[in-house]
């Protein structure tokens, strides 16, 4: 396999949560081409289950789609010296008010690595509690939240109420 060269990169936008880089990329003797990038922070996501196998789901607006997406709650690994499992509690605790005494990586997933650096870590939450409710701004101060049985969410992505990719992998790892 020829791994091509970067002849030149470029970074025409660098935003708060994406950057965009431009590389032209050449394989020896073959005509040059460019790919374009989204530069972006990893991610994770937490399937958190209940005592009776409960996931736990929100609801919130996505305005990549300008809709509503049930998914579980996820977040940007954007906070310096984290690990992975630390954001995961984090994020859990600030989408949903709850903290978890067992967090397991299930698995880390490329998100498309067709055009973004993006990955996600994908855990399993266990030992839920309640905690102080997290002031949510924007469209997170909307979030709607369900503990649907784990058979109920399976079935929510076969019958294409769940569409979001973290939250069917987390779910059907699980």
């Amino acid at each position: 396999m020829i791994i091509p060269d970067i002849e030149t990169s470029s970074r025409p936008y660098e935003g708060p949560l994406v950057a965009i880089e431009v590389d032209t990329l050449s394989r020896g003797g073959g005509k040059p081409f460019m790919r374009e990038i989204a530069v972006v922070t990893d991610a994770v996501a937490i399937v958190a289950l209940d005592e009776q196998d409960r996931v736990l789901l929100i609801k919130q607006y996505r305005h990549a789609l300008r809709a509503p997406v049930w998914e579980i709650p996820a977040g940007r690994r954007d906070v310096e010296g984290e690990t992975p499992e630390q954001t995961a509690a984090r994020e859990l605790s600030e989408e949903a008010d709850v903290g978890a005494e067992h967090l397991e990586l299930l698995t880390v997933f490329l998100n498309s690595v067709g055009w973004t650096s993006e990955k996600t870590y994908v855990f399993c939450a266990r030992g839920l509690t309640n905690v102080a409710q997290f002031e949510r701004l924007n469209e997170e101060a909307d979030i709607e939240k369900a503990w649907i049985p784990l058979p109920e969410a399976r079935a929510m992505i076969q019958n294409g109420t769940i569409t979001d990719a973290k939250t069917i992998i987390g779910i059907l790892l699980t």
